[in-house]
């Protein structure tokens, strides 16, 4: 005997958004693994000797969605970037405690047994980049939400278009112009606070 099949996805964010409490447990499913692509791509910009791994950071953004209500989901796009920033917020949580280890703070250190793929390259300091981008979302929320969603949520242009109603030129004007501020402000340079 075949399992019923699943409805859309977009009506299982509907079903949630409508106060359905399980319809996230059919979701989540659905995406797992585009969530554990945006967790694995995050931990790859981090140092190579973080201690968490992708299928953490994955169950806890997940226990964290189960928490989230209120939300008019949209789409699939929608979901992804608003995860991302979960997952953001998570590493960002997870340095800042890291950081007050080091300065007498008690932890405890989880072997990291995904350490293949991981690039050499690693990317500002990302309780700086969360600075940052607080920084960029004062001045232009826009511009911090296009960055969210391109960086984070790892959306195209035109997904990131489509989440936030604006034409895939705009999204790609804002893009430039946030990068370049933020690349600017993580440098320690002059920054005009304006964008």
């Amino acid at each position: 005997m075949r399992p019923a099949p699943q409805p859309p996805l977009t009506t299982l964010l509907r079903q949630w958004t409508d106060g359905d409490p399980e319809a996230i447990n059919r979701v989540v499913p659905l995406l797992y693994q585009e969530l554990r692509s945006i967790a694995a791509r995050e931990l790859r910009r981090e140092r190579s000797e973080h201690t968490l791994q992708a299928t953490a950071l994955v169950s806890e953004a997940y226990l964290r969605l189960r928490e989230v209500h209120g939300v008019a989901w949209q789409n699939r796009s929608q979901f992804l970037g608003f995860a991302a920033h979960l997952i953001r917020r998570i590493l960002v949580e997870h340095a800042r405690r890291k950081g007050s280890a080091k300065r007498g703070g008690g932890g405890l250190r989880v072997s990291l047994t995904e350490a293949q793929g991981i690039g050499l390259w690693r990317g500002p300091d990302l309780v700086a980049l969360d600075l940052a981008l607080e920084a960029l979302g004062a001045l232009d929320p826009r511009k911090a939400s296009v960055v969210e969603l391109r960086f984070f949520g790892g959306l195209s242009v035109e997904e990131t278009a489509a989440v936030l109603e604006l034409s895939p030129e705009t999204v790609g004007r804002e893009w430039r112009r946030a990068k370049a501020w933020l690349f600017q402000e993580l440098a320690g340079g002059e920054v005009h606070r304006t964008v």
